[in-house]
């Protein structure tokens, strides 16, 4: 018989938010919508935990394996950083929103530049798709929507380096 194992504890979101509240903190919470490359995944988490996110929320279908590869790349991040899976992204950013965060989406359909935004509160930062970006369902839910400049030939960066470089404008914001 052979069984197969989650290498982590996948935590429920509304009790990370309602503890980060209650230890007087910004809730700021990250949400892969689709994210399916496992190296970005571990980079993105890798780099969540270095900017102090408190939580990741997957899709419980359509997201990475979390598997030794995720592991290694995250550099054991996803020992420290809580994974939260949900059957429903839309469901769990209107409970986030309910719970007074603001979502977040980060894409190139818009024309606000992501350092122009007010990102000091209770945030959740959404981030796509590698080849299709947000589903058109969680893009109606965010609110900002941001996008970073893009001044070469080449229309998008590596979404862990757009996750990257948006949590750390948080961090930045913040300080």
């Amino acid at each position: 018989m052979i069984a197969l194992m989650s290498p982590i504890a996948f935590c429920q979101i509304e009790d990370v938010v309602a503890q980060v509240f209650e230890d007087g903190k910004m809730p700021f919470i990250v949400a892969l919508d689709g994210v399916t490359d496992v190296r970005n995944f571990g980079a993105i988490v890798r780099s969540a935990e270095c900017a102090g996110v408190d939580a990741i929320v997957v899709p419980e279908k359509g997201a990475s394996r979390i598997g030794p590869d995720a592991v290694k790349t995250s550099a054991g991040a996803l020992h420290k950083v809580p994974i939260c899976r949900t059957s429903s992204m839309k469901k769990t950013l209107k409970t986030l929103m309910d719970s007074g965060l603001t979502i977040c989406g980060a894409t190139e359909k818009t024309e606000n530049l992501y350092y122009n935004q007010n990102l000091t509160g209770p945030l959740c930062l959404v981030m796509g798709a590698e080849d299709t970006g947000l589903s058109d369902e969680v893009m109606r839910l965010c609110e900002p929507l941001v996008k970073i400049p893009i001044l070469g030939s080449i229309e998008s960066l590596n979404v862990s380096a757009a996750a990257a470089v948006l949590m750390y404008e948080v961090v930045r914001q913040r300080s």
